[in-house]
């Protein structure tokens, strides 16, 4: 039987995985989500068009690495957002082994529609919760990430 101490850890861990599920199936995603199914979009395209986003001119292997999988699933993935006119490759530059990925303006334009919807339903949602009550998921949330990331790291 484990210490308390780990079960309560695994009980904590558990209530928190539970809380982002919830929060990933509330209604804001879910439209975000039917949006993308409108256009054949997948979860992972999508994920794949924010990152180029954020990222103009990254190479295919960077965008690999941010998702964890390999340079053959990100290649299909751009073969697709490339084929619907959202992404284009470019040439790299110094290297004909690799290609620099940019938003087109149909891209452009659905990751800031996408965008936009995310942040009015996340607003809607913030609007329901005291100042103080947002400034604590905030804080909250932030050291989750930075924890996550010195996990990472280790």
């Amino acid at each position: 039987m484990p210490p308390p101490r780990s079960r309560q850890r695994s009980a904590e861990a558990q209530r928190l995985l539970d809380l982002l599920n919830a929060l990933g199936s509330t209604t804001f995603r879910q439209l975000l989500w039917q949006r993308a199914s409108e256009l054949d979009l997948t979860y992972a395209q999508s994920q794949v068009l924010f990152f180029v986003g954020e990222h103009p001119g990254c190479h295919m292997g960077d965008v690999a690495k941010a998702f964890g999988v390999t340079l053959p699933a990100i290649t299909h993935i751009v073969d697709r957002l490339e084929q619907k006119q959202f992404v284009v490759r470019g040439d790299h530059p110094a290297d004909r082994r690799v290609y620099l990925l940019e938003l087109t303006r149909q891209g452009t334009a659905l990751v800031q529609e996408l965008h936009t919807m995310q942040m009015r339903s996340l607003e809607k949602v913030l609007r329901r919760m005291s100042p103080e009550d947002r400034q604590r998921v905030i804080r909250g949330l932030e050291a989750l990430v930075d924890a996550a990331a010195e996990a990472a790291k280790s």
